[in-house]
Parts: C-alpha cells; sequence; structure tokens
C-alpha cells in the first residue's frame, strides 16, 4: 500500500455473496433473480458474439434511447454504467473534495463508504430508524457546510425497508440545493407499499435529484452489468464526462435494449416474487419474525450477536445466507425450496 494513499489502507473489502459448491446448495445471499435469462436478451446477446473484436459504441446510443422511451423523457436525462455502483463511484469520485463529507444512511449499502473514501471523501453515517428505514431528520441534522451529497437508499439494502414519496419529497424540499442526493433505486421494481417513492418524479421536479436505477436484480442481468441515472441535464452531462470510456460493453447494452423489449415478462417475474416474499412473511411472522415489512426482494433479520449462529442453521439447511457480522442476516427471496429451507432455519433457531 505504499504506492496508494494511506487512508485506502482502512477501507473494508466488498464482500460478495459466496457461490456453493454443493448443488444442492441453494445461494440466497446476493439478491440475484432465481429464473434463467429472459429469452429475448438471450438471442440479442448470442447475435453479438461475432462481434467481440469490435469496441461497443461508445454513445451508447440505442440503450439511451430505449431507456429514455421507456420513462418518457429525454436522452439528455439519462446516462449509463457498468452498473449503478459504476455511476456511484463516478459521481462522488467528481463531487468529492479533500476533507468533504457525504451524508448516507447506516447499515445500508456496503459499497457507499467504500466508494466514498475512494473519492476523497469521509462518509457520515446515520443510524435507520427502528422500522429499518433512513433516518431522513437525521441526515438532514448531519448536513454541514463540508457536505458534497447525499445517498439514500430505498428499498433500503440490507434492511429492505422503503420511504413513502412524502417522506423522500419533503427532504428534498429542505435539503439545500447546492448539495446533490443521489436516490438510489436498485429495488424499485418490488415495492408494492402504498406511496411509493417515484425517483423519476423528484428527479423532474427537484435540480439536485438524481435517481439510480440498474438492470440486475429486476430484469436479472446482475452478470452483465447495467445502470443507469436519471437526471437534469447539466448533471448527466457532468457524469457522462467523467465515464468510463466504453465502460458498457456491447453485450451490455444489447442485453439491456433486449430486456426493457420484454417488460412484461419481467413484470411477472417480479410479481412471482413479490408472491413468494408475502407467503414468506407470513412464515416468519407467524414464528414472532419481527423483521422490517420487506419491499425488496430479500428479508433481513436484525440478530445482532446472534447472526452467525442463525447463518449455521440456514448453512445447515442448504441455503447460503449474507451475514452481516454482529448486525444481522439478509436473505433474498427465491424459489419456494428456499423459502421452506429458510422458515426451517429460522424455526430451528427460535427453538
Amino acid at each position: 500500500m505504499t504506492y496508494f494513499r494511506p487512508e485506502l489502507a482502512d477501507i473494508p473489502a466488498y464482500v460478495a455473496g459466496r457461490n456453493p459448491d454443493d448443488p444442492d446448495v441453494i445461494k440466497v445471499s446476493s439478491n440475484e433473480m432465481p429464473f434463467p435469462t429472459l429469452p429475448g436478451v438471450a438471442a440479442a446477446v448470442s447475435g453479438r458474439i461475432g462481434q467481440l473484436n469490435k469496441y461497443p459504441d461508445m454513445g451508447n446510443a440505442l440503450l439511451l434511447e430505449a431507456i429514455a422511451a421507456y420513462h418518457e423523457t429525454s436522452v439528455a436525462n439519462v446516462v449509463v454504467g457498468n452498473g449503478s455502483t459504476a455511476l456511484i463511484e463516478k459521481f462522488l469520485t467528481a463531487v468529492c473534495t479533500p476533507g468533504s463529507e457525504v451524508v448516507m444512511p447506516w447499515r445500508s449499502f456496503e459499497a457507499y463508504p467504500i466508494a466514498i473514501k475512494v473519492a476523497g471523501g469521509r462518509a457520515v453515517p446515520t443510524p435507520l430508524r427502528a422500522d429499518g428505514k433512513p433516518d431522513l431528520g437525521a441526515m438532514l441534522d448531519a448536513i454541514t457546510d463540508k457536505t458534497r451529497a447525499i445517498l439514500v437508499c430505498t428499498p433500503n439494502n440490507p434492511t429492505s425497508a422503503a420511504l413513502t414519496h412524502d417522506e423522500l419529497h419533503r427532504f428534498m424540499r429542505s435539503v439545500p440545493s447546492e448539495i446533490p442526493v443521489l436516490i438510489d433505486e436498485a429495488y424499485v421494481d418490488f415495492v408494492v407499499m402504498d406511496d411509493p417513492v417515484r425517483g423519476i418524479e423528484l428527479a423532474r421536479e427537484f435540480l439536485n435529484a438524481v435517481t439510480l436505477r440498474t438492470f440486475s436484480k429486476a430484469y436479472g442481468l446482475a452478470g452483465i452489468r447495467v445502470g443507469y441515472a436519471l437526471g437534469v441535464d447539466d448533471v448527466v452531462a457532468g457524469l457522462g464526462k467523467v465515464a468510463t470510456p466504453f465502460g458498457v460493453n456491447m453485450l451490455a447494452q444489447s442485453a439491456a435494449v433486449a430486456a426493457l423489449q420484454e417488460r412484461p415478462a419481467v413484470d411477472q417475474r417480479v410479481a412471482t416474487i413479490v408472491k413468494e416474499r408475502d407467503k414468506l412473511v407470513g412464515a416468519l411472522r407467524a414464528l414472532e419474525w419481527d423483521g422490517p415489512e420487506p419491499q425488496g426482494n430479500f428479508v433481513w433479520f436484525g440478530l445482532g450477536s446472534d447472526s452467525e449462529r442463525f447463518a449455521r442453521f440456514c448453512a445447515e439447511e442448504k441455503i447460503v445466507v449474507r451475514t452481516f457480522a454482529d448486525e444481522g442476516v439478509r436473505v433474498t427471496v427465491a424459489e419456494p425450496d428456499a423459502s421452506l429451507r429458510l422458515v426451517r432455519a429460522y424455526k430451528k433457531f427460535r427453538a
């Protein structure tokens, strides 16, 4: 590390969900969709295999047009990247200055503090509310003259709790206009609660609002990495300036365009997961599980120091879960068999 900035020595490594070696083990640790690649997406990618000697379209023209058409906006309001995480990294790199601060909820997406420190900023974490949602009041109180950006994740990862549109709208009205707010809506497709956050509307109304979306979750393209942001023209143009040249590869562009064309099938798959989530929550509530009402494609067990013990029960049932030491366990909603195994594991844990 002697070649690098000294503060990088303290950056924690990002922990990905472990891939099991046993074919009988079900992985429910990475919030992946349990369905195979959409047929139209597979066909689009296959049709590009013979062209991999060529660079992709650096302007992402077809993809930008498809996203803009889907959201009924202009291509000038859309920027794409190698997953929404890459867009977070690029944005923070562009806005952070030495000694600057970025306000964020915590616990939340573990890439946030890593990206902030890499950008040269300092993370200012604010505790979540008791219901697992970001505490917007605490986030407002954390703003100082050093604040350069705010990150809001809804539904929050890993607690799966989501803010309402009214809550976030009132928050945006209170945030100084010179501070950009990145609204991470990676799991927006799974939200079924009343008054869900409508990030696209907020990005149209507030010049400092940027909403982030991904093709990794609902669209099932986690293995190919495409994300996008929507905001006002000048913010999008600024993100474009710091974008990695050819950052979205040819196969990813083709896959994302095809996935948007298969939106009815995507909606059907999302509905299947939401239905399974409802059944799972009902079974867990019967066992006195008191976790936040989930709005993502995952559920949260805030078990503190008992988290590792619960994870061992899950391993005995042959499911791989995502454990946050001394905090909790996040479990992806997947096939019914995985839900049955999870309920059995929790029943044993409670006993």
